[in-house]
């Protein structure tokens, strides 16, 4: 019988005992090949110098309804039509201004950007961009307004004034539905596309009608209106080329986007309005004479008084 103790003896003798304990195999790992982590998600905000800047403007709208308002004051209630319109636009572009500086009036659009590599798998990285929501909606409300200005000073006809206005309308609303079109879809610059139609049909109902009844008033209001309507279109040609570079292609930060915008809203709105209102004290041709109702109320007229009806019987 062998005793337990000779069975350890033996095994720590043999040089087989070794084969008790694992070992490594000394096989080589295979190499997985190279390997790209996509880039964090990238987010485009305003920075302190856009949100001031916001908040400049909005001081800027306020201070010019409060300047357009007083300027009302000197004028008949039939004769304040330009002034009201004017106003409004002002206050709109306050209120708006207002949104975007607390940051209520904004969205994240979010984008994925597609990264092409050689030898591994295409990433994608992601970017979240601020877009101004209620710029558009101040756009879709004082843009037509600002027509409605012009339209009325050159004496262009209903007909003509309702059309500009609709491919106005269609012109906003579009930017704005290109401004959170998918990243890589032609539907996005599509919509942009529509925009810009639409505007060639703004500019050609007011450029070529607005010319022709224009001149019909005399060569004062001709030539003032030629000029203010050449600024406007300039400076409305001007929105579109920040809106592609900013919103479309995201080549312009956020901050500079912000500060292109509010030049152009303080031109197009606050020192469109004082040209107009200035010069149209100046020109009796361009008075539009109101009446009745808008003047007067309705008075008296369509009372029921008692016993008309008696009377009646």
């Amino acid at each position: 019988m062998i005793h337990p103790e000779q069975v350890a003896e033996m095994l720590k003798k043999s040089k087989t005992s070794s084969l008790l304990i694992p070992t490594s195999t000394g096989s080589v790992p295979l190499d997985p090949g190279p390997t790209v982590k996509p880039d964090p998600a990238e987010y485009q905000l305003a920075s302190d110098d856009g949100k001031r800047t916001l908040w400049v403007v909005f001081v800027i709208m306020v201070v010019a309804s409060v300047i357009f308002s007083a300027l009302s004051w000197s004028v008949p209630m039939s004769r304040r039509l330009y002034h009201v319109i004017t106003t409004f636009i002002t206050v709109i572009a306050a209120i708006s201004y207002y949104g975007m500086a607390t940051g209520h009036g904004v969205a994240y659009h979010h984008v994925q950007v597609r990264q092409s590599h050689s030898h591994v798998p295409d990433t994608y990285s992601d970017i979240y961009r601020e877009v101004y929501w209620a710029r558009y909606v101040d756009w879709s409300l004082t843009t037509p307004l600002l027509l409605l200005d012009l339209c009325l000073l050159a004496g262009i006809d209903g007909g003509h004034t309702i059309i500009a206005i609709g491919a106005d309308l269609i012109m906003i609303l579009t930017g704005l539905f290109a401004a959170f079109g998918a990243e890589g879809t032609p539907q996005k610059w599509g919509w942009y596309a529509i925009a810009c139609i639409a505007y060639l049909v703004l500019v050609w109902h007011l450029a070529v009608h607005g010319n022709r009844f224009a001149t019909a008033k005399g060569s004062k209001v001709s030539k003032f209106f030629g000029a203010i309507a050449t600024f406007t279109l300039i400076l409305w040609t001007a929105y579109p080329i920040v809106w592609g570079v900013a919103d479309g292609s995201r080549k312009a930060s956020v901050d500079a986007e912000i500060i292109a915008y509010a030049i152009l809203d303080v031109l197009a709105k606050p020192v469109f309005g004082i040209w107009l209102l200035l010069t149209h004290a100046k020109l009796p041709e361009t008075n539009v004479e109101l009446g009745g109702y808008w003047s007067h109320g309705l008075g008296s007229e369509g009372t029921i008084r008692v016993g008309d009806d008696d009377e009646g019987a």
